[in-house]
C-alpha cells in the first residue's frame, strides 16, 4: 500500500475534483443504500416515512392536479413514486441504481401499482413534453457539479409540458459552517464499506466561495487499492435558486422553508422546496 498516494488525497482538493470510485455503482456499498432507504426510522438514504408522507401532501397540494404523469428523479426504491401512484397519479422513476430499482420495480408488480422504473443518470435524460411533473426530493440536486445542473434542468424542462412544473429541494445556506464535519477515522470488521475488514478516513473542506462541502471518505483494505469517495454538497439562498431557474427559462419561481419539521441542521428551515413552471 502506498501511503504517499494516500497522502496527496487528504489533501483539500481543487473544486470538483473526482475522486477514484462512485458509490453508487458498487455492488456491496448499493446494497447497504438500500437497507438504508427501507429503514423507516432514520433520514439517511431516505426520510422517515411521516415526512415522505407529508412531503407528497405539500407537493400535491401546491400542485392541486388530478391524473398526473409524473417524473420522479433520483426515485430510490420508489418510497415517493409509491405514495403518488396510490393516490391516483400515473410515475415514472429514474435512478442510477439497479438494485434500488429491482427492488422497486418488483414492489410495484406486488402491489399493482401504475409505475415505470428506468436505470438511467437522469443526466441523459431525453424525454420531451411528457410530464405534468418533474420531483427530485432528498437533496439531490444540491450535489451536482454547476454544469451537471445546467444540463438536468435543460433535461427536465424539455421532459415537461407546457405549463408542467419542476418541484425539488435543496440545502439552505443557514448555519453553513456548522455543517462542516471534522476529522475521524473507523474501523470495521464488514460493514456500510466493504464486505471484508476496513478502514475509513473521513473529512470534509469548505469552499465559501462556492457554498460548497466537500465530504470525502478514504476507504483502505488489506489490498494495495483504496478507495476515494467525494460528495461534493452544495447550499442555497432563495436568489440563488431563482436566478438559476430563471436562466434554465422556468417562471413562477417560489421557494418555501417550512416544509420538513425542524428536528435538526439537515431538516426544517435548513431544507428549501423550490417549485417552479416551464414556459
Amino acid at each position: 500500500m502506498n501511503f504517499i498516494d494516500i497522502l496527496e488525497f487528504t489533501k483539500k482538493p481543487q473544486i470538483y475534483a473526482e475522486g477514484n470510485a462512485v458509490m453508487w455503482t458498487d455492488d456491496h456499498i448499493s446494497k447497504q443504500l438500500l437497507n438504508i432507504h427501507l429503514n423507516p426510522d432514520i433520514d439517511l438514504a431516505s426520510r422517515r416515512k411521516a415526512s415522505i408522507e407529508s412531503t407528497v401532501d405539500w407537493i400535491l397540494n401546491s400542485v392541486n392536479q388530478e391524473k398526473m404523469n409524473i417524473l420522479d428523479l433520483g426515485c430510490g426504491p420508489g418510497l415517493y413514486a409509491e405514495v403518488m401512484a396510490k393516490r391516483g397519479h400515473k410515475v415514472t422513476g429514474v435512478d442510477f441504481s439497479k438494485n434500488s430499482i429491482e427492488y422497486a420495480r418488483n414492489e410495484a408488480i406486488k402491489k399493482n401499482l401504475d409505475i415505470e422504473y428506468i436505470t438511467q443518470n437522469y443526466l441523459e435524460l431525453c424525454e420531451e413534453n411528457k410530464y405534468d411533473l418533474a420531483m427530485m426530493i432528498f437533496t439531490d440536486f444540491g450535489v451536482l457539479t454547476p454544469v451537471a445542473r445546467k444540463t438536468l434542468l435543460q433535461n427536465i424542462y424539455r421532459a415537461l409540458k407546457p405549463k408542467g412544473i419542476f418541484i425539488f429541494d435543496v440545502l439552505s445556506d443557514k448555519d453553513i459552517e456548522l455543517k462542516v464535519a471534522e476529522k475521524s477515522w473507523e474501523m470495521e470488521e464488514c460493514g456500510f464499506w466493504k464486505d471484508r475488514p476496513y478502514l475509513v478516513l473521513s473529512d470534509s473542506y469548505y469552499y465559501p466561495m462556492d457554498k460548497v462541502i466537500l465530504y470525502q471518505h478514504i476507504v483502505i483494505d488489506n489490498s494495495d487499492n483504496f478507495n476515494v469517495y467525494r460528495f461534493w454538497t452544495h447550499f442555497f439562498t432563495y436568489d440563488d435558486l431563482k436566478k438559476m431557474l430563471v436562466q434554465e427559462n422556468f417562471e413562477k419561481v417560489e421557494c418555501y422553508d417550512d416544509v420538513l419539521p425542524d428536528i435538526d441542521l439537515w431538516n426544517g428551515n435548513n431544507v428549501i422546496f423550490c417549485k417552479a413552471i416551464k414556459k
